[in-house]
């Protein structure tokens, strides 16, 4: 699900990073699946812990890094259900504020969030420069 999430990512970068979640380094505080009723996982949301985020009060905020449905269970309230238990897992943390974000042109993704009472705090067009030769 995360190469689906993130298509451009290097594989073996992603599987890393999987393998550092479950030996319980990385940065990822905590991972939740969601599966179909023949035991198919058909989405998953990636929780992390950050030092800080962008409109919010309080530190560290749980900040969702990755959250996907495959495409034939979207808009049947996975997506909803995945966000609802990240919330509770935050709640439980004892934090009082979630945060997130996603590419500006992902427009299901603004949709999704705001459906799940998400504010738009802002948008942001980033950029880098190598120095390099």
């Amino acid at each position: 699900m995360c190469q689906a999430l993130w298509p451009g990512a290097d594989a073996s970068e992603l599987a890393e990073e999987t393998a550092a979640y479950f030996a319980g380094r990385g940065p990822l505080a905590t991972v939740m699946l969601c599966e179909a009723e023949d035991g198919e996982p058909i989405g998953m949301i990636e929780l992390s812990l950050r030092s800080h985020a962008d409109g919010c009060r309080s530190s560290p905020v749980p900040f969702v890094e990755g959250w996907y449905v495959v495409p034939d269970a979207r808009r049947q309230g996975v997506g909803a259900a995945l966000m609802a238990a990240a919330e509770a897992w935050a709640r439980a943390g004892g934090y009082s504020e979630l945060a997130s974000d996603t590419e500006l042109e992902n427009e299901a993704g603004s949709r999704a969030h705001a459906a799940c009472g998400f504010e738009e705090i802002g948008r942001a067009i980033k950029f880098r420069k190598s120095l390099s030769r």
